[in-house]
């Protein structure tokens, strides 16, 4: 399994081969991510739970490049704006874990907030 430095590398270097860094800046990056993740909901869309079943397993080829575009935005912001992505949901999860306790939270959907 590749690193994500790794993947990093090839990523960025596939866009400056290509001298588009000049267009990535982090509004037009953020939109591009909104835009890949919206593709990835395109699939599942109008589908009730049986369809989104079968329709994951037939097309998983598909949906998964949309997972990599994703993937592919993510760290490349994160390359653009100096985060270190794993730290960043090491802390995230930490957070997530206070905020959302196994023993108030299991199998509810509530919100925080709401617990």
């Amino acid at each position: 399994m590749q690193k994500i430095e790794d993947l990093t590398t090839r990523i960025t270097a596939f866009r400056d081969a290509r001298d588009w860094k000049q267009f990535h800046n982090p509004k037009d990056c953020a939109i591009s991510l909104a835009l890949e993740a919206a593709e990835v909901l395109e699939h599942f869309q109008w589908k009730n739970k049986e369809e989104m079943e079968v329709y994951a397993k037939t097309n998983k080829e598909e949906i998964s490049e949309e997972l990599a575009d994703v993937l592919y935005w993510v760290l490349l912001m994160s390359k653009d704006l100096d985060i270190d992505v794993l730290e960043a949901l090491h802390k995230k999860m930490k957070k997530n874990e206070d905020k959302y306790p196994v023993e108030k939270a299991k199998g509810k959907h509530t919100k925080y907030t709401e617990l």
